[in-house]
């Protein structure tokens, strides 16, 4: 009989390779900053044969590659381990392999599932170099101010109303504020004009601070504010001119006051990729009294943007002609936004804490550098957020790269991979997309940028987390079908339970929570107008604002929500569990989704933060909740 191992066998055993930063703990990580020394380890199957072997590095942007030798350092299980050190000397994205020399011939890695899992292959020329490598170089003093809060996510107009509203010309108001719809189509692609306000404004969320506060918030990030024709203001009239129906500068700058009293920021939406048809600068309706490029090809604005045929045919948003896209390449049009005395210089100096960029993937890198410089101009420590819905860190946009986490550009993204994961576990018990988003997404992420990312649920442009988790799918549903949805009695008990669960998780995972105004309160809605329902000031559900105030305490008073390492335990069908560790202790989230209850137990003293049953160190989760435990750093737990 022939007992040796086939070279197929042998290909087909796992190892692991990881980075870290030498001399600390391992972190949980494929991302650095300039000037780090890391050790790189590699456990390579011992059936392999290795002879010798080398890490292989290649620069995403100029293919240049380095080659360094690994040593080999011990046995350990089935594996031998092989080590080298070097230094992040320079930034950029890039791909590595191990390439080994073996019994077997000449062999390389493979990636296969997350965070440095690997299996081998034959290596041949157009073998691919698929393990990630992300080297910072952070220009800007980090935000320190924002780490360990909460974001509190406003649609402006459907917020809170205050004082008397000065109602523009083609605007109508629908003063039905507690039972009102927003206003919808006839059908989906239907035409419709956004021209129906509720009328939030400023001085409302003003008014609203010490509510806004008291879940642990200490950022608002506003829905667009400038002045433009839409409910949604993403159809911007004139930059330099805060919208009159949210109450004009007079507004914006008592609401900055005051927030900045209760040590609040606030960030705004800057929608810098496009304009409204209706605007100073394009002018199509004849609404302004400047010569806009749709008028005349000697508008100072007419290079701002690009015809096809002057003056009907010229670029726009997605094909939306009411959004006449912005030629950023112009000089003039760019240094409007990011020269000093721009839009940004002018609401930096005012005093916002940062902004969100709309659409920011069809932003170029230059433009999205130089917006983060005109921030920083005024406040060093400002934070600089992207639209992003994928993993930021290697993301392509028009057959290109983006350089988002090199350090000179974003400060984060929206972590729409991690909503996305969340949904699928607590609704679906789908642990696929919820382990990419934890083993992939997040380690992928730069340390700096890992804490601060805004960590969401629902925005103005998804679902409700509420109907996202317990109610029926919205496919071949009528709008009118749909804005008259609420889910039945025994449903929305269940989707309150959920919504508790998927908030510990967000609440406790490194990042920044992002609160959409109104989930705290019970708010429900399908997409998009449904999801922007006024906040039903008169109907809160106030136990599920309890809890949100009690994760909101947690969070702050912790000192690790802040900045501490993330360890996965678990994640399977029924449990997910991780752990923060501290300096000092460590915070353990259990989430129990199955519908009976468990028990975990502890080896040392644990205290409950949040949830569960203790009895002695052992700890009782009742089904479909989650708890927060505080543990020694070196405690250990076993589910019974």
């Amino acid at each position: 009989m022939d007992f040796r191992i086939k070279k197929e066998a042998c290909l087909s055993c796992a190892g692991q390779c990881q980075f870290s930063l030498y001399g600390k703990k391992s972190a949980f990580t494929t991302a650095f900053n300039s000037g780090d020394k890391l050790l790189f380890r590699g456990y390579i199957p011992r059936q392999i044969g290795t002879l010798s072997a080398k890490l292989s590095i290649i620069k995403d942007d100029d293919k240049s590659k380095k080659e360094i030798p690994l040593e080999w350092k011990k046995s350990e299980g089935v594996s031998d381990v092989y080590e080298t050190t070097f230094s992040a000397k320079e930034k950029g994205l890039f791909f590595y392999r191990i390439e080994l020399k073996g019994i077997l011939g000449d062999i390389c890695t493979r990636k296969r599932g997350y965070y440095g899992e690997m299996y081998f292959e034959s290596l041949e020329e157009s073998s691919p170099f698929d393990f990630q490598l992300t080297v910072s170089d952070f220009k800007y003093p980090e935000p320190l101010w924002l780490k360990g809060g909460i974001i509190y996510h406003i649609f402006v107009d459907r917020f809170c109303r205050k004082g008397d509203l000065a109602i523009k010309k083609n605007a109508l108001l629908n003063e039905d504020w507690d039972n009102g719809t927003p206003e919808y189509p006839e059908y989906f692609g239907g035409h419709l004009e956004n021209n129906v306000f509720f009328g939030g404004n400023l001085y409302g969320i003003t008014e609203k601070l010490d509510y806004i506060s008291s879940l642990g918030v200490n950022c608002i990030y506003l829905s667009p504010v400038f002045e433009a024709y839409s409910n949604h203001k993403y159809d911007t009239g004139d930059y330099m001119k805060i919208d009159e129906m949210f109450g004009g500068e007079e507004a914006f700058v008592e609401l900055l006051k005051k927030a900045e009293e209760k040590n609040i920021g606030i960030i705004l939406d800057g929608v810098f990729n496009h304009t409204g048809a209706d605007s100073i600068y394009f002018n199509k309706y004849g609404s302004y009294d400047s010569v806009g490029a749709y008028q005349s090809k000697k508008s100072p604005y007419y290079y701002w943007y690009t015809f096809d045929k002057f003056p009907s045919e010229y670029k726009s948003w997605w094909g939306i002609d009411i959004l006449p896209k912005l030629n950023l390449n112009h000089n003039k049009c760019r240094d409007y936004f990011v020269a000093e005395g721009g839009v940004i210089d002018y609401y930096s100096r005012m005093g916002i804490s940062g902004m969100r960029l709309d659409v920011a993937d069809e932003l170029d890198d230059e433009f999205i550098k130089r917006i983060k410089d005109a921030l920083a101009n005024n406040k060093k420590d400002s934070v600089l957020y992207g639209e992003v819905w994928e993993d930021a860190s290697n993301k392509i946009a028009y057959e290109k790269r983006k350089q988002y986490y090199l350090g000179d550009e974003l400060d984060g993204v929206m972590n729409y991979p991690l909503r996305k994961g969340i949904i699928e576990y607590i609704r679906y018990a789908n642990t696929e997309a919820l382990r990419y988003a934890l083993c992939e997404v997040m380690p992928n992420c730069p340390k700096r940028i890992l804490e601060l990312q805004m960590n969401l649920l629902s925005t103005h442009d998804t679902e409700r987390i509420l109907t996202a988790l317990a109610a029926p799918s919205s496919e071949g549903k009528t709008p009118e079908e749909l804005s008259k949805f609420k889910l039945p009695q025994a449903e929305y008990e269940r989707g309150i339970r959920l919504l508790k669960i998927a908030y510990i998780i967000l609440a406790t995972l490194p990042g920044i929570p992002v609160i959409f105004y109104g989930d705290e309160a019970g708010l429900q809605g399908y997409g998009d107008p449904f999801n922007r329902m006024p906040f039903p000031w008169k109907n809160i559900n106030e136990e599920l604002l309890s809890f949100y105030r009690r994760i909101g305490k947690i969070r702050r008073s912790e000192a690790l929500y802040k900045s501490s390492e993330l360890e996965l335990i678990c994640l399977n069908n029924e449990r997910l569990i991780f752990k923060r560790i501290g300096r000092k202790y460590s915070a353990v989230t259990i989430i129990n989704r199955a519908e009976s209850a468990c028990r975990i137990e502890f080896d040392q003293e644990a205290k409950l933060l949040f949830g569960g049953r203790l009895d002695g160190n052992s700890i009782e989760i009742s089904g479909e909740s989650g708890c927060i435990v505080k543990v020694p750093l070196s405690s250990d737990m076993k589910i019974i």
